[in-house]
């Protein structure tokens, strides 16, 4: 048996490309000698047949998930794997079997967890399950024995351009193309983000090392995968794109001297755009860019601290919004409001400073979202002092998505005036928005300049009980309160759901 079956579960929003992640796994296993088949349950509606039919003959079985919703396919996979073969071995990895791997490990079954950076690991896992053999003494992984569960030592992180190159042959982008739209390539041209910020599971993933391929390898390697799949935009699923800003340059140097023409977006921080000149952020325009997602997260400079955020400065929000529509670049903005210890007046003042930047500069929205507290991240000591619940079960991390509330501290009418606030700086964006175009009729323009003022007064006064203007909108229309931040697409949900 030399077959190995890799499967991502079913996630909400539209299907962003082919599995990056588990196309870097299948690569060291293919130079190997293992056949991989991928399993997408984004692109593949029948994924239980699909599973069911390749895994008679397989070695092993891997999920990749991250925290929330998607723990419930891989639940769902696994348990079906282990009805119909109860000896195929079911290794999880990814980001919360990572970050959880004892609690992940209690499911009956799971047999292996492959923690943090899994290529190496998780072939060296394959090699001893095909010998039959046992699993001491491979770093970076966590497995059950005589009814125990066992921890192995981490494995040193290596450089991930000693890595082979992704299995883009392996993905079907035609299939992509046909679910989402349009041809996309998810690439990750480094991992890890040097910075510390207290709500963020990267700083404990990655440790705070930026890890990166060399620029002449990220041109060399996304050119040749636009030109083969005639890729339309690549999403960069770098933590932050922007550490080194030189690197950055050369990037967008090559992608425009290649000749290939595709769009293509990424994350950042503020801080690392402001270090940029107007020219280099317009070359970034030039050579491609149409979209950047930045954690803002918060205009008020108490929760910034808390946050752990010193790098973040109001001033930098303004020019950076200036340094991308100067460029031609669309921004996105994210905020997160419920912090601990964030005030109803600390939130008045990052709804205040976004709406004065949505006011000046037409290129930026804006994801608003209530705190999300997922696992490992360095303020969970402070969470539970607070009466934060951690989930004890794997199965009990599927309610903690972005955007649900688990907050003992934002509760009943609190919590809605949040959510209304949210959902009324939201709105009134939108219709600042709609009121730019020169195109638009004079009766429709009145209506909307009509419907401001009181979104004014309420965005001026803080008051967002009996939200007429949500009711009298909820019946026709979607009002988008998340976007991507590697796209700028939506992920929104209905007024229906925030009224």
């Amino acid at each position: 048996m030399k077959k190995i079956v890799l499967f991502l579960p079913p996630y909400s929003g539209p299907a962003l490309g082919p599995p990056a992640g588990l196309l870097c796994l299948a690569s060291p296993l293919r130079q190997s000698g293992y056949d991989v088949k991928i399993i997408d349950a984004a692109v593949v509606p029948d994924y239980v047949d699909a599973m069911e039919r390749e895994i008679p003959d397989a070695l092993c079985f891997g999920i990749s998930l991250l925290t929330g919703p998607m723990i419930r396919g891989a639940i769902a996979a696994g348990r079906r794997v282990k009805e119909r073969r109860p000896d195929l071995p079911v290794v999880l990895g990814g980001w919360h079997p990572s970050l959880l791997p004892e609690q992940t490990l209690q499911e009956p079954f799971v047999d292996v967890v492959v923690r943090y950076q899994g290529e190496i690991t998780f072939l060296e896992v394959v090699r001893r399950l095909e010998r039959g053999g046992s699993l001491d003494g491979v770093a970076g992984c966590s497995f059950k024995q005589d009814g125990q569960i066992r921890n192995n030592p981490d494995r040193p992180v290596a450089r991930i351009g000693d890595l082979p190159p992704a299995a883009y042959d392996l993905a079907d982008f035609d299939l992509y193309e046909k679910a989402g739209g349009e041809r996309k390539l998810p690439y990750a041209s480094s991992v890890g983000c040097p910075y510390a910020c207290n709500y963020c599971t990267d700083t404990v993933f990655y440790n705070r090392r930026f890890n990166a391929y060399d620029a002449q390898r990220v041109v060399r390697e996304v050119t040749e995968l636009v030109a083969r799949h005639r890729i339309e935009e690549v999403a960069l699923l770098d933590s932050n794109f922007l550490v080194d800003t030189r690197r950055a340059v050369e990037i967008a140097r090559g992608f425009l001297s290649s000749g290939a023409r595709f769009r293509w977006t990424f994350q950042a921080s503020t801080d690392l755009l402001c270090r940029m000149t107007d020219e280099e952020v317009r070359l970034l325009g030039r050579s491609g860019v149409r979209h950047i997602g930045f954690g803002t997260e918060s205009a008020s400079e108490e929760v910034l601290v808390r946050m752990n955020k010193r790098h973040q400065r109001v001033p930098d929000m303004y020019e950076t919004a200036r340094k991308c529509r100067q460029a031609g670049i669309r921004a996105t903005f994210n905020l997160i409001l419920g912090y601990p210890g964030e005030t109803a007046q600390d939130r008045h003042e990052t709804l205040r400073v976004m709406g004065d930047i949505a006011r000046r500069f037409d290129n930026v929205t804006f994801s608003p979202n209530i705190f999300t507290a997922y696992p490992g991240i360095p303020i969970w000591p402070e969470l539970r002092a607070l009466g934060v619940q951690e989930p004890e079960t794997m199965e009990g991390w599927t309610r903690i998505a972005l955007g649900t509330n688990v907050l003992p501290w934002l509760r009943g009418e609190e919590y809605r005036e949040v959510k209304r606030s949210m959902s009324f700086f939201m709105l009134n964006n939108e219709i600042t928005k709609t009121m730019r175009r020169t195109s638009l009729p004079r009766l429709r323009r009145a209506v909307l300049r009509a419907l401001q003022k009181p979104l004014h007064w309420r965005m001026k006064h803080q008051y967002f009980r009996l939200p007429f203007e949500l009711w009298l909108l909820r019946a026709r229309n979607r009002l988008v309160m998340r976007r991507s931040l590697l796209t700028g697409q939506s992920l929104g949900h209905s007024l229906a759901e925030i009224c």
